[in-house]
């Protein structure tokens, strides 16, 4: 996979969701931010900008995250989830 990112990173902290349908694609992301240890992130992949998903972080979570866009398209979005804090 080429990426046209400033700085690598571990392919296994990417989470590609491009192919997932929609119906589950929420429930898989925040399920494997909620599992991730506090200073530890993940980078999605995605085929647009996951703004839905954004608002869906800052209801439920907010100041346990931090979101960074490393890419924003045309054709693929990625966005660093760090877990900042403890979920309440």
């Amino acid at each position: 996979m080429t990426t046209n990112l400033a700085s690598p990173i571990d392919t296994d902290r990417i989470m590609d969701v491009r192919p997932i349908p929609c119906s589950i694609k929420h429930g898989m992301i925040l399920k494997r931010w909620a599992e991730l240890p506090v200073g530890e992130y993940f980078v999605l992949l995605n085929d647009h900008d996951p703004v839905p998903l954004r608002y869906q972080f800052e209801a439920e979570f907010p100041a346990a995250f931090r979101w960074e866009h490393l890419e924003k398209g045309p054709v693929d979005y990625r966005v660093k989830i760090t877990r900042i804090n403890a979920a309440e």
